[in-house]
């Protein structure tokens, strides 16, 4: 008998502490639901990017083409293609691979330049200054991406004296700017 009052206490004690805890967390509706918003939250984001990577991907493969060929009209289609990518991602997705987008973008401004579409490079190149805060990629030899497109879109002067010298561009495109100048003036 004195066994089973004994174990009727121990598991009064313990509904009572696990009514005193439920007591002081309550649970609302709200936060009940709040795991299956942000798991919508969540998809909605991954499907955002899963559509934007094939759609990058598609236009990664003609800029592939028009490497191989140096067709600046696929460069065109490639680039077009990346800024419906870009502007398709939608504000679900905005934060996500920030990275990844920067790159693409980079591209697209690249092949804008490399199709002949010069005024759309240019333009591109200040919504990816201004849609990325300022960041800036780097290419293998340490030069900067947004200085060397800026120097060859003509957005640096060229003519300012040691331009070249403190420009963060690599050192072929210095050289060939340099020769430029130099067959101008010559």
């Amino acid at each position: 008998m004195h066994r089973t009052n004994h174990l009727l206490a121990k598991s009064a004690l313990a509904l009572g502490m696990a009514l005193l805890a439920a007591a002081c967390n309550p649970v609302t509706t709200a936060q009940q639901h709040e795991g299956i918003g942000f798991r919508q939250a969540r998809y909605a984001e991954i499907s955002a990017m899963r559509g934007y990577r094939q759609c990058r991907d598609d236009a990664l493969a003609l800029d592939g083409q028009a490497r191989a060929e140096g067709s600046p009209a696929r460069y065109l289609a490639s680039a077009r293609l990346l800024d419906k990518c870009e502007a398709e991602v939608g504000p679900e997705a905005a934060g996500v691979a920030v990275d990844e987008r920067m790159r693409a973008y980079a591209v697209g401004i690249q092949n804008h330049f490399k199709g002949g579409d010069v005024a759309r490079a240019r333009s591109n190149l200040e919504t990816f200054k201004a849609t990325f805060g300022g960041a800036d990629l780097y290419f293998a030899d340490g030069s900067s991406f947004v200085e060397s497109m800026e120097t060859l879109l003509g957005l640096r002067d060229r003519k300012a004296v040691g331009q070249f010298s403190v420009a963060n561009v690599s050192a072929d495109l210095k050289s060939e700017l340099r020769r430029v100048r130099y067959w101008t003036r010559n």
